[in-house]
């Protein structure tokens, strides 16, 4: 939702119309063993639809991309030439099968090679094993060098992919060292969420028939906020979010805030810590999409690319200081005058009185 723009999985891209992307398997190259498995050698120009030995064109590249004589898989090269010519527009190669610098990329430059002659343009390659910021940045002056000797410079835009049970960890290391990645393909850590493996967080009443209620914790952040709300969020001249505002739902003594007018934000919990807030711009944060005594579903409910586009720019309004993976500042919440005398009133009311003797 927050920066993805494709899948592997097939269904999600029927389901959803979500661009179906990726590269063929392990098992594939390991299925052939050489280039007698080919049982189809011949591919057609995309643009005058003459035919031509595809194979013969991948052998003649291969003896200027590899050693003499070549030490490149050949059931892997097998494998290659088989997948472009069964996607000769989308041909992207999983290159660490057996070896990659001295066989992956080697075989994937002279696949690539042949499709250029043929009218077609390869996509790149992908890295599921390894050092993988040595690994991109060796793979990329092999493709420079190819440009040079081919003069085709696009040769050294190929796309470089990196899987392998990528984290935040990894993708911050990889920058560091200054990787030649351009896109990375995360499974396991983007469905099975490791870093915060249960949301701690539980639903609790804050009003029921109309009247609000509040639940009491020695543990501040446990302190419910009692009553229906709406939150609104306060943009300031830069275009980032300053804070997020918490006022009481259908209450006449809560002002709604509005652009350019100077409004009085409180710390729900410190009566000290308050600020006046003139915001640029004001955003209503909660919409209703669902109700149970009604009928259910409200309104119309988002596709997922215009949610996708609602994340993306609810994130650019975000300091680079609250969104940094390393000590981010804690984005700010206050309540509204209102609220807060209205919830310091309940709290009050619901705790009992010491008794000392």
């Amino acid at each position: 939702m927050g920066g993805f723009d494709g899948t592997s999985n097939v269904l999600a891209g029927k389901l959803e119309g979500i661009p179906v992307k990726g590269t063929h398997a392990h098992a594939f190259v390991q299925s052939m063993t050489s280039l007698d498995n080919l049982k189809s050698v011949t591919l057609k120009h995309k643009t005058t639809g003459e035919e031509k030995n595809f194979l013969d064109l991948v052998l003649k590249y291969r003896q200027d991309l590899d050693s003499n004589p070549p030490v490149s898989n050949e059931g892997e090269l097998s494998a290659f030439v088989q997948y472009a010519l069964t996607f000769p527009d989308n041909f992207l190669a999983l290159v660490d099968t057996y070896d990659t610098l001295k066989s992956g990329v080697p075989n994937f430059l002279s696949v690539s090679m042949a499709l250029f002659e043929m009218g077609y343009k390869p996509k790149g390659i992908r890295l599921d094993s390894g050092d993988l910021a040595y690994l991109s940045k060796e793979a990329r002056k092999q493709f420079v060098a190819c440009a040079k000797m081919y003069s085709i410079p696009e040769i050294e835009r190929f796309t470089i992919v990196a899987s392998n049970d990528i984290n935040e960890g990894v993708l911050i290391s990889l920058k560091d060292q200054k990787h030649e990645i351009d896109a990375f393909g995360i499974g396991t850590n983007l469905v099975t969420c490791q870093k915060q493996p249960a949301l701690g967080m539980v639903f609790k009443l804050v009003e029921i028939d109309g009247t609000p209620r509040i639940k009491l914790s020695q543990e501040i952040e446990k302190v419910t906020i009692p009553g229906k709300k709406e939150v609104y969020r306060l943009i300031g001249k830069d275009g980032t979010a300053l804070l997020d505002l918490i006022i009481r739902k259908d209450d006449k003594n809560d002002v709604v805030p509005t652009p350019k007018s100077r409004t009085l934000c409180r710390h729900a919990f410190d009566g000290k810590r308050r600020a006046y807030v003139t915001p640029q711009k004001v955003m209503k944060m909660l919409e209703l999409v669902w109700d149970g005594d009604n009928g259910g579903i409200q309104g119309s409910i988002p596709t997922l690319l215009e949610s996708r586009n609602i994340v993306k720019e609810q994130l650019s309004m975000m300091r680079e200081d609250i969104v940094r993976s390393m000590n981010p500042t804690p984005y700010k919440v206050s309540v509204s005058p209102p609220l807060y005398d209205y919830m310091h009133h309940l709290w009050l009311k619901e705790t009992p009185v010491a008794d000392l003797s």
